[in-house]
């Protein structure tokens, strides 16, 4: 039995010696546990390159949002008291400065617009009384207490009617529209609530007979220029002595998939939020085509320092041990020999690995087939 045996294990390395050495990793004698050595064929099967420095970004990611510019997101209310008579806008409608949104019957305007009127009258009274004594002084026919008496009374008609005038102005009526209102003597039952920029109109609860008080929420109307907006990301509370205004961001959202949007910080948060312990990280950035809507989810790459230059190996070239280690294969002297070395990993970019150490510039390693090199070194090949 045992003679049988023995005759069959010597027929299979008669076997093997006929192709195992074209065909399967070689070990020599005393070859380091780490290495492995290929025959011709099987070199086919890894790709070799030299090592070279590249530079690596020191970027951080983040979430966050796009929110409005909120320097140019308006909420309108009436200036005083009234009932809604009309409006002239609804959402998603692109208003300019000085547009009427809505009209509102309001005693408060009204009073103001009557105090205007008797202002105005008392004012041209005046004014010609004071031209008639100024002419009879002249000519000694009155004294100079009544002259004086002529031009105090000027004076104080002239003081009431710019006080009328800006009650009206706080309204929102402009130069123009008092001017008229001097003139013809004729009340206008409505005030018009006009926009204050220029923007889209982004809510609206006013509608026709609702009463509306000054800075009761919610505001008849709220209207954002949104040619700008600002990019919100929000990092970790452990991260955050690293941002600092002034520094780049890549910003990608779902809505625009494979576009990037380009900033840079300009605002950072004062405290950090109880809640997420998150920082608030800001940037404006101009969106003239208003694609970018408040609300939309935002991811953020933020460039936190200067790009660090190392050894890199594409990330094919980076096996993963078991142990969470990292490793390459070096190519030695025989370009048939391959051995295993452990390296420090740090950033990724562009499909290459930094290698912070563990290897060299001009060193050449195996950047294709290293998980076929490990798995002969294990045995998971032959």
């Amino acid at each position: 039995m045992e003679t049988r045996l023995a005759a069959l294990l010597l027929a299979g390395m008669v076997v093997g010696g006929n192709g195992w050495a074209d065909n399967a990793a070689v070990r020599s004698a005393g070859a380091p546990s780490d290495s492995v050595t290929l025959s011709e064929s099987q070199l086919h099967s890894v790709t070799v390159a030299r090592v070279t420095e590249h530079d690596f970004p020191v970027e951080r990611h983040a979430v966050g949002s796009i929110d409005f510019n909120q320097n140019r997101n308006v909420a309108v209310y009436t200036p005083y008291a009234g009932k809604i008579v009309a409006t002239f806008a609804d959402i998603g409608d692109v208003v300019k400065k000085g547009q009427v949104l809505f009209t509102l019957q309001s005693p408060d305007f009204i009073s103001a617009e009557s105090n205007l009127i008797s202002a105005a009258a008392t004012f041209e009274q005046t004014t010609s009384a004071l031209t008639r004594a100024r002419a009879l002084y002249e000519k000694k026919s009155i004294d100079q207490n009544d002259y004086e008496t002529a031009v105090a009374n000027q004076h104080s008609a002239d003081g009431a009617l710019r006080a009328a005038r800006n009650a009206l102005a706080v309204f929102g009526e402009s130069a123009a529209q008092i001017a008229r209102l001097e003139k013809s003597r004729t009340l206008e039952p409505n005030l018009r609530v006009r926009s204050p920029i220029t923007g889209r109109v982004t809510t609206r609860s006013a509608a026709p007979g609702l009463y509306s008080q000054p800075g009761n929420p919610p505001a008849p109307f709220a209207v954002a220029d949104l040619s700008t907006v600002w990019l919100v990301a929000e990092v970790p509370e452990d991260e955050s002595p690293r941002f600092k205004v002034g520094q780049p961001m890549r910003v990608s959202v779902a809505a625009f998939s494979g576009r990037i949007f380009t900033g840079k910080v300009d605002r950072i948060g004062a405290s950090i939020d109880p809640s997420s312990r998150r920082l608030m990280v800001r940037s404006e950035i101009r969106d003239p085509g208003q694609e970018l809507l408040p609300e939309m989810f935002a991811s953020f790459v933020i460039a936190v320092g200067p790009p660090e230059r190392a050894p890199a190996v594409p990330v094919n070239g980076v096996v993963r041990e078991g142990d969470g280690t990292m490793s390459v294969w070096v190519v030695g002297s025989d370009p048939h020999h391959f051995t295993r070395r452990s390296v420090k990993i740090g950033l990724t970019h562009d499909g290459y690995d930094e290698v912070k150490e563990g290897l060299r510039a001009d060193e050449t390693v195996v950047v294709d087939g290293a998980i076929f090199l490990s798995n002969i070194l294990y045995g998971g090949a032959t």
